[in-house]
């Protein structure tokens, strides 16, 4: 399958054995004790500070996103503020560019992990079921049988839900100034939890590390993430020159900069003085359509959002024009279902899908036929490279010069993957699952990931999720309850963990291990110092940030927090295992027959973007299109794709080169706003203020 590059990339492409071998290639200092201290200082700052933005102050999110706006605030710090400050001691003081890429990988973990949409979701939803269980729902007649008691800190007692564990999970929700943190009952499960968190981080850099040749160099995808810190930090080395003269001397970059920062200025203006007139970005369309068929598509509203549109000018046209198209496919399908007899509003709904609930079960289930049949094309695609890493794995090859670049050596990376696959699916065995339902769990785990990760390293999507789950789709395939292969043992402790790993996935990580391996092998940085140092500032995010969770229940009260993070969500284990316990009435075959239609359109775009240069369809868009983060970010998507494709065909090729940098001023300024709203905002103590999904 023929990839696109981005013909102005400021990363350098390469191509299956144009790297030099280690004796040739100067592996340029980066992690340096100074950058290793740094990093893990921030580590801890933002396990502690993110919790507080994301879920008391709910404001606009450090992390949450495959493009931090915590990452862009340190880079800032570092070129603009604390080097030239260091410059006025001594030149040689200044952090040097590699440095400064090594701080900025780091937080882009530290800030994702302790936030909104990682896996830390754990320290709610493992205790909400059973505060909101009452005698109506019945929900504790299901939940106590079925779980482990090391698996709550409502059951970590051994007793039960007894007395000392509504007090405890109680005062969790209510808040008792912290006066009691009930630690006893908490230590448990949070290593419990961990040690299945930490094992799937494990999972995935270690299959992020067998994919990395394969995307990164034979493939040569574009990364259009990394665009931005690698220009910021161009000339950070250069001491003889202006600081970072290159690119903050650029005009358009500034004029984009401006731009975007004044929108976010006035609009932020108007939340503390309402007298100022905001620059409207929502329009919605349920005025428009009304009509028969038109009211038949899904809702939506245009939404601009000035960073989504720059980073989708920066993507080739046929990548930006599939991202706002794949959802212009879905609406057709309801109009035509309209004129087959079938109104929206009648359409059976997927069960746990969470887009919104925009899919209705044919849509859906082509989605998740889709993502199977797109996944399998990417790990064909790259069958010559894991046969490679198979028989280094199993001792029948050397290992090339070159692999001493690699995060990883390619048998640990290999082991490491089974082992941490292995070590998943048997935690979930512990917990009660069957293990056929524990694998088929985690392989769908691991399809997920990889079309996600694609989404973001090619596509530049930094806002994700998939818009599907595992349990509610494969209860429809192949039924659950009494008598199905999906048991209630399963089902239970399933979707506790489903809620924890699928329901939010815009902070999964494999995408940020794929971004610090590119940028590595473009610096010449040390990888396996580089992933030594990810793995501590991971490790320090990750229990900072889960203490704070826990203790800002205790304090301040979880029901006065985030409702997603502490109310609504929470709730979904419950709600989920006692919809699938009834049975699943809906386990049809037409279900298969949609599953096998998006595979085969997926297929389709597959083969004819190999054979047709001129098809304009890229897979990703179909598959993203029933998310609700395509549904906030399609018209803005549109936009980007409108003003390049305008630019180039009027413009020509040389105009559309000149424009870049104000594109990436666009994605500075925002992020910069951002940046300014979180400081005024926490003087001011103001919540609720953000800018971001």
């Amino acid at each position: 399958m023929a990839v696109e590059n981005h013909p102005h990339s400021a990363l350098e492409t390469s191509v299956p054995g144009a790297d030099s071998p280690p004796s040739s290639k100067k592996l340029l200092v980066g992690v340096t004790p100074r950058a290793a201290l740094l990093s893990l200082l921030l580590a801890a700052w933002f396990g502690y500070i993110v919790p507080i933005i994301d879920l008391q102050l709910m404001n606009t999110k450090l992390g949450a996103g495959h493009f931090p706006v915590g990452g862009i605030a340190v880079l800032l710090f570092l070129l603009v503020v604390l080097n030239p400050l260091l410059g006025l001691f001594s030149k040689k003081l200044a952090f040097t560019r590699n440095e400064v890429l090594v701080v900025y990988i780091t937080t882009l973990f530290s800030c994702l992990l302790p936030g909104m949409g990682s896996e830390s979701f754990f320290v709610a939803h493992s205790i909400g079921a059973f505060y909101y269980a009452t005698p109506e729902n019945q929900w504790l007649s299901f939940l106590q049988p079925y779980l482990k008691p090391w698996f709550s800190a409502a059951l970590s007692g051994g007793h039960g839900y007894d007395e000392a564990s509504r007090a405890a999970i109680g005062d969790w929700y209510l808040g008792n100034g912290g006066t009691n943190m009930f630690w006893g009952v908490w230590i448990t499960p949070l290593l419990a939890w961990s040690s299945l968190v930490i094992a799937s981080y494990a999972m995935v850099g270690c299959f992020s590390v067998m994919l990395r040749a394969q995307w990164g160099q034979y493939e040569a995808l574009s990364y259009p993430l990394l665009r931005l810190p690698l220009e910021m930090t161009a000339d950070a080395d250069a001491s003889e020159r202006p600081i970072l003269r290159e690119f903050f001397s650029n005009r358009l970059m500034w004029i984009g900069l401006v731009a975007a920062f004044f929108i976010n200025f006035v609009n932020g203006l108007n939340v503390y003085f309402p007298d100022v007139p905001p620059i409207p970005l929502t329009f919605p369309l349920g005025d428009l359509f009304t009509e028969s068929p038109w009211n038949q598509m899904a809702p939506m509203a245009l939404i601009v959002t000035p960073i989504f549109v720059a980073v989708t000018f920066l993507l080739t046209a046929e990548m930006s024009f599939s991202l706002w198209a794949g959802l212009a496919i879905f609406q057709i399908q309801y109009i035509l279902a309209y004129y087959a007899g079938f109104t929206y509003g009648t359409l059976p709904a997927a069960l746990g899908h969470s887009g919104d609930g925009v899919a209705r079960t044919f849509t859906a289930f082509q989605q998740v036929g889709g993502y199977l049949a797109y996944s399998g094309v990417l790990l064909w695609t790259a069958r010559k490279h894991f046969a490679l890493i198979a028989r280094r794995a199993f001792g029948r090859q050397k290992a090339a010069p070159d692999e001493a670049d690699e995060p990883l050596s390619y048998p640990v990376a290999f082991w490491g993957f089974l082992l941490s696959f292995a070590f998943v699916v048997g935690w979930s065995c512990l917990a009660g699952m069957r293990a056929d339902v524990a694998i088929a769990l985690w392989i769908l785990y691991l399809v997920t990931v990889i079309v996600l990760s694609r989404a973001v390293i090619e596509g530049g999507v930094m806002f994700i999720n998939q818009g599907w789950v595992p349990l509610g789709s494969l209860s429809q395939l192949f039924g659950a309850g009494t008598g199905h292969w999906m048991n209630a043992g399963s089902i239970v402790p399933g979707t506790f963990l489903q809620v924890s790993f699928f329901q939010d996935m815009r902070a999964f990580i494999m995408p940020q291990f794929l971004h610090s391996f590119k940028l590595a092998q473009e610096r010449n940085i040390a990888a396996r110092r580089l992933m030594a140092l990810i793995a501590a500032a991971m490790l320090v995010s990750m229990a900072v940030g889960l203490f704070v969770k826990v203790k800002m229940g205790y304090v301040a009260g979880g029901l006065t927090i985030h409702p997603w993070f502490s109310i609504v969500a929470p709730q979904y284990p419950a709600q989920n295992a006692q919809t699938l316990l009834r049975g699943t009435q809906s386990a049809d075959l037409n279900n298969w027959v949609w599953l096998g239609m998006g595979a085969l359109a997926t297929f389709g775009m597959v083969i004819a973007r190999s054979r047709f240069a001129w098809f304009p369809m890229h897979p990703l868009g179909y598959l993203l299109a029933l998310t609700a983060p395509t549904q906030r970010a399609c018209f803005s998507f549109f936009l980007g794709w409108f003003i390049k494709t305008t630019i180039t065909r009027f413009g020509g090729h040389d105009s559309y080169k000149k424009c870049v940098p104000l594109a990436l001023g666009v994605i500075l300024g925002e992020s910069t706003s951002f940046i300014f709203w979180l400081l005024i905002d926490f003087w001011q103590g103001r919540t609720g203020h953000g800018f971001l999904p």
